[in-house]
């Protein structure tokens, strides 16, 4: 990786177009079935509206090349549950799940959003550096962090579980099968 790149957080609302922008470019129905199985995808397309309201709880975490972000990974503590309504049945996943022995909602837990990285920065270790800026600033706060990926999605699954993420849970519903992910902070860091 080169010093091109750097991670920090989202400032403005400039920086939340250009995420826009990157997931619309990203989002599985505009790529083509080739492009969907080998270079991943993401699912849940957002508005500039929720994006704003989950900026003001906690900022996500971007990669700049100069000012342009290439790079995303959005926070969603568990009061934005109400802003994605397709994401309801994670949230009510989480509910009925254990984690250590214990309930799940027991412990201190934050949920990634959505990951992405623009197709011509990939491969220069930006993933890790998403995941790494949201362990440094909120580790602090948070024993875990979780999300969820397509299990078609197996580049996503790779990426995740190189970083330390675990499965926890396999379900489907009517978009598709998931597996619900998690990365234990508690533990050393794998990446």
């Amino acid at each position: 990786m080169t010093n091109l790149y750097r991670a920090d957080s989202v400032r403005d609302a400039a920086d939340l177009e250009q995420i826009l922008a990157l997931q619309r470019k990203n989002l599985s129905l505009a790529l083509s079935p080739d492009e969907v199985a080998s270079q991943g995808f993401v699912t849940v397309q957002h508005d500039l509206d929720t994006l704003k309201q989950m900026h003001a709880l906690a900022p996500s975490i971007v990669v700049r090349e100069g000012e342009a972000i290439v790079a995303y990974a959005l926070t969603m503590f568990r009061e934005c549950r109400a802003l994605c309504p397709v994401l309801e049945p994670m949230f009510q996943l989480f509910e009925t799940l254990e984690y250590g022995g214990r309930p799940l909602t027991d412990w201190r837990f934050y949920v990634m959003g959505q990951v992405c990285v623009d197709k011509a920065h990939r491969g220069q270790g930006l993933f890790d550096m998403l995941y790494q800026k949201h362990r440094e600033l909120y580790r602090p706060r948070f024993d875990l962090l979780l999300t969820e990926v397509a299990t078609r999605n197996r580049r996503s699954l790779r990426a995740h579980e190189r970083v330390g993420f675990k499965t926890l849970h396999t379900y489907r519903d009517a978009v598709d099968e998931w597996a619900l992910i998690l990365w234990d902070w508690q533990e050393p860091s794998s990446a």
